[in-house]
């Protein structure tokens, strides 16, 4: 073999050596930024919905109405120092939870939950069935983490949703958006390791 020859097979060796170090610089580069942007991404995405001012999170006594608030349905305030399991409410669950539901709910979302309020009142039994299976479906989709659906006459649309301090009304329901809000909503609270 010629002088030419063996240096051309070290210099295409060498090349071949640096590709493979740049290869896994790069790989590991992507790799470390993917599992940082895991960690502290969700602190940086926009929330969805409508701000509101918060109040402040007090705890009152339980039977104690804990309103007014500033919002309805509520997204922060008063409320009592227990909080519901996460789930879907249906009218004839609000016989065994008291006069002031919202002093639990409030403090779930004191903890990170999603809560789709629901108001049928204006919708046929039909369309009421269907709102209310398409509710769950999300809630099926989170698997039921730190979601809840409620009753609540007073709202004005057939679906409000809260986090702490957000809100997101919703004319006619739109799957898509109250999936997008869970995620990126939930969580976004004051105390988001609570159970």
């Amino acid at each position: 073999m010629s002088k030419q020859t063996i240096k051309e097979k070290r210099r295409a060796n060498r090349n071949r050596e640096r590709l493979k170090t740049y290869l896994i610089i790069g790989v590991s580069v992507v790799g470390l930024g993917a599992i940082a942007w895991g960690i502290i991404g969700p602190s940086f995405r926009p929330a969805i919905g409508e701000a509101a001012p918060e109040m402040s999170a007090d705890h009152v006594q339980e039977g104690e109405d804990p309103g007014p608030y500033n919002t309805d349905p509520p997204t922060s305030g008063p409320h009592y120092a227990a909080e519901l399991e996460a789930g879907f409410y249906n009218e004839v669950d609000l016989a065994d939870i008291g006069p002031f539901p919202e002093g639990y709910l409030v403090h779930n979302l004191e903890h990170g939950y999603v809560i789709f309020w629901y108001n049928c009142e204006s919708l046929s039994e039909a369309d009421c069935v269907e709102l209310k299976t398409q509710i769950q479906d999300v809630m099926d989709g989170e698997r039921d983490f730190k979601v809840i659906a409620f009753p609540r006459q007073s709202i004005d649309a057939p679906v409000v949703m809260t986090s702490w301090a957000r809100m997101l009304a919703f004319d006619e329901f739109n799957p898509r958006v109250a999936e997008q809000y869970v995620k990126t909503n939930r969580n976004q609270a004051p105390e988001p390791n609570a159970p």
